[in-house]
């Protein structure tokens, strides 16, 4: 095996590898990555047998075709420390060895045999469906910071995925909580799906969330029983699905709550944000004091004080309640418009949070004590 290949391209997709590839991995086998290299492209396979990661680097100049595995991490370090955008030299001398080279660096890494690397491919033809890059980042983002850390339901620790229809329109939903804030957010699909629900893993979502980021186009989305395949245009990610029953979502959502209040958007997450600051952990609950067109924040923190905020708002009524001021920011920092709409009922009772400038994403709050 004998290639070049240039540095930014490698960097970027070793980068990728690092979200996949499990640091204490008691299988040395899975620290490595699968380098393959072959008519003008380098495959580079990453995986925890849980989450497979294939990644294509195009236009790589091949003198010798061949495949190997070495240590990703370590590969990762040298590569992004190489000057960007340089040529790298490789070359596999002997079974065990591949040797890199760019510029003055000459680099000898230790390998394992292609021949032991965990690769299974899986026919994925049916179910098969296209949604757009943008669309699905979208529903991963409003949602990923809801996911349950909780082990002992594991069915709350991903992002659940089905198909609703609604006014003769067809909708990819996506829903997450930990069971004090649930995120509930859609996209319209052209047509009906064959498309099973499903309940995505949270590692899955910050690898697919990196790999949208870069990426502009069609995804194409194929799901057997408890695996489910993304296809880009130089990547693919097949990830194993959770198995579990979703709770039903739909219950939760306030159905009661008349009590509007409107608030600028900036103006609101700086507030929460400075007020909770003397809180150590982000753990106190900001207090909402709320009169007519007036919001009294503050956060109280035994050992190391307080902080106050007043805020003009839209608001007809008089209540008290107070919420986990991290919830507040991870909603607020989400939302696409310049207002945010909190819908409340009662002190104990759940709020409703609205981003005006986005119909289709909704998110429901439990108050704290206190």
């Amino acid at each position: 095996m004998k290639f070049n290949v240039n540095q930014n391209d490698l960097q970027k997709s070793l980068g990728y590898c690092q979200g996949v590839i499990e640091k204490r991995s008691t299988l040395p086998i899975l620290s490595n990555i699968l380098l393959d290299a072959g008519e003008a492209k380098l495959k580079i396979t990453a995986t925890d047998l849980d989450l497979i990661f294939i990644n294509e680097i195009k236009n790589v100049e091949i003198l010798e075709e061949g495949k190997t595995t070495t240590t990703s991490s370590t590969m990762y370090d040298i590569i992004r420390k190489f000057s960007s955008g340089k040529k790298i030299n490789f070359n596999l001398s002997g079974e065990n060895k591949v040797k890199l080279e760019s510029e003055k660096s000459i680099f000898n890494l230790n390998c394992i045999s292609a021949s032991e690397f965990p690769v299974t491919e899986e026919n994925f033809n049916e179910n098969e469906f296209n949604i757009k890059s943008k669309q699905l980042l979208k529903l991963l983002n409003k949602c990923k910071f809801s996911v349950s850390n909780d082990e002992t339901r594991h069915y709350l620790s991903g992002i659940y995925f089905h198909q609703t229809e609604l006014d003769d329109k067809i909708y990819l939903n996506a829903v997450a909580t930990d069971s004090h804030r649930m995120s509930i957010s859609k996209v319209q699909l052209s047509q009906k799906i064959n498309f099973e629900p499903i309940i995505l893993p949270k590692k899955t979502i910050f690898q697919l969330v990196n790999l949208l980021e870069d990426y502009d186009g069609e995804v194409k989305i194929s799901n057997i029983k408890s695996k489910i395949k993304f296809e880009m245009e130089d990547s693919v990610l097949i990830s194993k699905l959770i198995d579990g029953k979703f709770p039903n979502y739909i219950q939760v959502v306030p159905k009661s709550n008349k009590k509007r209040l409107e608030v600028e958007l900036k103006p609101f997450l700086n507030s929460v944000d400075r007020v909770a600051s003397v809180s150590m952990d982000k753990k106190d609950s900001v207090k909402f004091k709320l009169t007519k067109d007036k919001l009294d924040l503050s956060v109280n923190n035994t050992s190391s004080g307080d902080g106050n905020e007043t805020l003009n708002v839209n608001f007809d009524h008089e209540l008290d309640i107070s919420f986990n001021s991290r919830y507040l920011i991870d909603i607020a920092s989400q939302l696409d418009g310049d207002k945010i709409e909190i819908y409340l009922n009662e002190t104990g009772s759940p709020a409703l949070i609205k981003d005006p400038s986005d119909f289709d994403s909704i998110y429901v709050v439990m108050p704290m004590k206190g």
